[in-house]
């Protein structure tokens, strides 16, 4: 993951220019290499497995203290926080400002997490609603540390719907804490029904599935049956809405559990 990889706080120990020192004639079956069947799973040249292990503890310690802090400014509040996760074209940016039309005078903001350009913070703003736009650079995730930056500069009403639309990415969103309520995993319907089993991580730590783009399954050859039962495969208790942004269609489900949730943080937070 990027907590050891390079693109994280962390400095990968042993990167220099070198050979491993002999070739590899192992019979490895078909060929297939898993770098993550160690204990830390996953591998990092010039790292042991308990390094990568010690290294990544103390970077996602340092982010959960930053979480907790957004957590109990949210809490504090009564902000219902929704870290959105996806890979890149999944459609984030077109259900947010379909949603955000459809809540009408619901207060609410978002956070948009890119690694260059402001180009779906002006789409959000375009909508009316308050956006900030946090450029990672290389950076593959938004972090605890960078959420609570981009806090500073939004004007949150009590009772606010955030929204955090995190950087496209499967992999390095899902173990960073930003003090959300809930990560909700959007996944078009044309990325193939085997991804919650290649990126299962993601969906794991994800409450709530959106199966987006559900108006081109019939040109895609999309079994849908099996995008929900591979999500529930890596995690039995997922939620699952299908929904295309486009046409509406399976739009007043997903904003119902909007509503939901904004009640259930009202009741929370007294």
């Amino acid at each position: 993951m990027c907590t050891v990889c390079g693109c994280g706080d962390a400095t990968v120990e042993g990167h220099h220019d070198h050979g491993h020192g002999h070739r590899h004639h192992h019979d490895h079956g078909h060929g297939d290499l898993h770098f993550g069947e160690g204990a830390a799973g996953v591998a990092v040249a010039g790292m042991t497995q308990e390094r990568i292990i010690e290294v990544e503890t103390s970077i996602l310690a340092k982010n959960d203290g930053y979480a907790a802090v957004n957590r109990a400014f949210f809490a504090g509040r009564g902000v219902l926080a929704l870290n959105l996760v996806s890979s890149p074209g999944s459609g984030k940016t077109t259900l947010l400002c379909k949603t955000i039309e459809a809540l009408g005078d619901q207060p609410l903001a978002v956070i948009e997490g890119d690694q260059q350009t402001a180009n779906d913070a002006e789409r959000i703003r375009a909508t009316g609603a308050q956006a900030v736009q946090v450029n990672t650079g290389k950076g593959c995730h938004l972090d605890g540390h960078m959420v609570g930056h981009a806090l500073e500069h939004l004007k949150l009403k009590p009772g606010s719907l955030l929204f955090i639309e995190n950087v496209g990415n499967l992999v390095c969103p899902a173990a960073f804490d930003l003090g959300e309520d809930a990560k909700v995993a959007i996944l078009s319907v044309t990325e193939g029904e085997d991804k919650p089993l290649k990126y299962p991580d993601m969906f794991t730590a994800a409450r709530l599935a959106v199966l987006n783009k559900t108006d081109l399954a019939p040109h895609c050859d999309v079994d849908l049956g099996l995008y929900e039962e591979n999500l529930r495969r890596v995690n039995p208790g997922i939620e699952v809405l299908r929904v295309s942004a486009r046409t509406g269609e399976g739009m007043a489900g997903w904003l119902g559990w909007l509503r939901e949730r904004l009640a259930e943080k009202a009741e929370l937070a007294g």
